[in-house]
């Protein structure tokens, strides 16, 4: 619990609410391995149905719950799915196949591997590694009405988008209920709803990868989902190197190409979340080039060398928290 809450604290800030007419409401859940808060305006009764849907995703998209769903298509190979589970693998499957691999959801079989999933780390042998690496496509997942099926061995893990897709099913809610302020923070991934009761934009703060309790900058934004991945947030050293979470899906080993972290700023939380990942696998110009091709988002990338790379759409709406430590190199 004290590392939820610290990752809770350092990922990403957001300015608290400030008063307003409308009761202010404030709610917590534990779910998909983090801490998750919501501050918004409205009914009492919109804070159970947020945490209760968070929860109720968790119990289908979890990959150590016995009872979920996914352990059961992991388990039997093939399951009858349910709306939510058809929805999001049908959306990751074509981010996916767009971002060629560098995004995919059977990775599962390699993270295990270098014990990411039980937390008992460990470096594999590369023959390991080699014989996890044929069994990761994502071309292995075949999705209908009735039906999804694991082909070849292929295991399931929707982590790099199941916080996104909660973000978006939340906003939902909010917006069913007439919530016309809030924000969602569901550990890495915030999603600001509207704006503040004072009429400005939410800012968001990206977490600075060598001091997760301070801030690199901060994005003035509303209406957005604003996802970051870096490699601060779960790693282990051995022998004096540091081996990260994000797993290159190329080379089974955690990716190692200069970039610190990845901020991705949409209006999809699924979208926002999967790219965060997918982008840091890329590496710099992977990522440049990508956005090239789909502009539909924005990002902040920091770099190992201490370069910051912003994207044009968000340039003005960028603040930075300490000019003299940064290289901001607009894109």
């Amino acid at each position: 619990m004290k590392k939820l809450l610290a990752a809770f604290s350092a990922a990403i800030l957001v300015l608290t609410l400030a008063s307003c007419g409308t009761q202010k409401q404030s709610v917590s859940v534990e779910a998909m391995d983090t801490f998750m808060k919501i501050e918004y305006y409205g009914d009492e009764s919109v804070g159970e149905k947020l945490t209760g849907e968070i929860k109720r995703l968790d119990s289908l998209f979890s990959v150590t719950d016995k009872n979920s769903e996914v352990y059961a298509l992991n388990r039997d190979k093939e399951v009858k799915p349910s709306d939510d589970l058809s929805a999001l693998l049908k959306r990751s499957l074509t981010l996916c196949d767009r971002l060629d691999g560098a995004l995919d959801v059977t990775i599962l079989p390699v993270v295990e591997k270098w014990g990411f999933l039980s937390g008992k780390y460990r470096v594999p042998e590369k023959q390991e590694i080699q014989s996890a690496l044929k069994v990761v496509n994502y071309k292995n997942i075949e999705v209908d009405n009735d039906k999804v099926k694991l082909k070849n061995n292929a295991k399931l893990d929707l982590g790099a988008v199941a916080k996104g897709y909660a973000a978006d099913k939340c906003l939902e809610i909010l917006g069913d209920n007439n919530v016309e302020t809030s924000l969602l923070n569901l550990g890495g991934t915030i999603a600001v709803h509207g704006r503040k009761p004072d009429g400005t934009p939410w800012r968001v703060g990206i977490a600075d990868p060598d001091n997760p309790s301070d801030y690199i900058g901060f994005v003035s934004c509303s209406d957005k989902v604003v996802a970051t991945s870096g490699g601060y947030e779960r790693y282990f050293e051995k022998d004096g190197r540091r081996y990260i979470h994000i797993i290159d899906t190329q080379t089974g080993f955690p990716s190692d190409n200069g970039i610190a972290s990845v901020t991705v700023i949409s209006d999809s939380g699924t979208l926002s979340d999967a790219l965060s990942t997918a982008l840091f696998v890329k590496g710099l110009d992977g990522a440049r080039e990508y956005h090239r091709d789909n502009p539909d988002f924005d990002y902040v990338i920091l770099t190992t060398d201490k370069k910051l790379y912003i994207s044009e759409g968000i340039v003005n709406d960028f603040t930075l928290s300490e000019s003299d430590r940064y290289e901001v190199v607009k894109n």
